[in-house]
């Protein structure tokens, strides 16, 4: 659940989409706005594992994933499945503002 309440949300989003024509201009605005602000790296936890988040992608099927590292072990996650630590990273507030977006 968000700490932020939906209009905070709804002006990120018009930030990030601003100039966007169309659903995925404005996914590729949002997925900007986190790439560029999300504090990386840092380490969280996936199902009981401790991963050390290395950065941001967008997937060619229109998905914005982090890139997890464990030693050499490498895995994307959907950033809406991601748990974020406590206290959450810098800029994580751009993943609140995409999953607002989302619904």
């Amino acid at each position: 659940m968000s700490t932020f309440d939906p209009a905070t949300l709804e002006a990120l989003i018009a930030e990030a989409t601003v100039d966007a024509y169309g659903e995925e201009e404005q996914l590729t605005g949002l997925f900007t706005m986190i790439e560029e602000n999300l504090a990386v790296p840092f380490i969280t936890t996936v199902l009981g594992v401790e991963v050390n988040v290395i950065g941001v992608d967008l997937t060619g099927d229109g998905r914005v994933v982090a890139r997890c590292a464990r030693g050499a072990v490498r895995q994307n996650i959907g950033v809406l499945d991601l748990p974020l630590p406590e206290p959450a990273p810098e800029g994580s507030h751009w993943i609140e503002a995409y999953r607002h977006w989302t619904r």
